[in-house]
């Protein structure tokens, strides 16, 4: 866990969802890889995606992605769905700019008191 204190304006937020969009594609495939392997090996069935040595690899692929999100200071709210949320500042109050799977770009604020429920547009 990093605890610089980065704060992040809007643009860093995007620029930097922009620039990890592989990496959070990634995450998502694996994500649902793992949740039918899972599946799959929960109820004893061939699975396509292998077996116990696989599952290993996914989680471990999937810990190095969210490790580099976390590197990188953003905050990892929710695995699933994907909810990220970033530092910044708005109007001299503290915000954290929210990014949540499936927007296209970060176009979401909250007060940090006031999480999810408090979500508006930028």
């Amino acid at each position: 866990m990093h605890h610089t204190g980065d704060v992040f304006t809007l643009a860093q937020a995007r620029h930097l969802i922009a620039t990890l969009r592989p990496r959070i594609d990634e995450l998502i495939v694996l994500r649902a890889d793992l949740a039918e392997l899972r599946a799959d090996l929960a109820a004893g069935v061939e699975s396509p995606l292998g077996g116990r040595a696989e599952l290993k690899a996914f989680e471990a692929r999937m810990y190095g992605v969210l490790e580099e999100l976390n590197a990188h200071d953003i905050q990892i709210k929710s695995v699933a769905p994907l909810l990220l949320d970033f530092a910044g500042e708005r109007d001299g109050r503290p915000v954290l700019w929210c990014w949540l799977e499936g927007d296209e770009s970060v176009s979401w604020y909250h007060r940090l008191e006031c999480g999810f429920p408090g979500r508006r547009p930028v």
